[in-house]
């Protein structure tokens, strides 16, 4: 059984100004990195096998400063990365009530896919190993729709630096 650590990366200067961050690298302000060291400090003594995150910088940022007591690397990959709002990246959020998506958004569908391939992607690569990887909110959602087989709407979101186990039985 490999154990997957899933956390939502600190808080972001977006986050605070809720803009639309989507697939841009975003920056951590000064409490999402306190959200991470805390996080950091919380898992200092559990045995993690490998760091994953998101190839966004306020993710891999976040998981860098969980990683660095364990004195191990991140690695990265793409397939972590928060959904593409296509055209409302950089908005700001609440302008967007009510208004038709852009033909350019990410499909729940395609977001779905690729929380499933995330998780085989783990599983393959990472058997009967406990894994931490930093994602973002919806992504992590998504996984989580994934794991637990049930609609997006359903599961509770992330807080910023908050950390979910999930224990993955072989192929998902």
């Amino acid at each position: 059984m490999t154990r997957l650590i899933l956390v939502r990366h600190g808080e972001s200067v977006d986050n605070l100004r809720q803009i639309m961050q989507g697939q841009t690298q975003g920056m951590l302000t000064e409490k999402g990195m306190a959200q991470a060291r805390e996080v950091a400090a919380q898992l200092a003594d559990v045995a993690i096998d490998v760091f994953l995150s998101s190839d966004l910088r306020r993710a891999v940022d976040t998981c860098t400063l969980i990683a660095a007591p364990h004195g191990m690397d991140v690695v990265t990959t793409p397939l972590l990365r928060e959904r593409d709002w296509g055209d409302f990246t950089g908005m700001y959020i609440p302008d967007l009530k009510d208004k038709p998506f852009p033909a350019n958004v990410e499909t729940m569908g395609q977001l779905k896919d690729r929380a499933r391939r995330f998780l085989r992607y783990v599983c393959e690569h990472y058997p009967e190993q406990t894994v931490l990887a930093v994602g973002h909110g919806i992504i992590n959602k998504a996984i989580q729709s994934v794991y637990y087989d049930k609609p997006m709407h359903e599961v509770q979101k992330m807080a910023n630096a908050e950390q979910r186990i999930l224990e993955l039985l072989g192929g998902v």
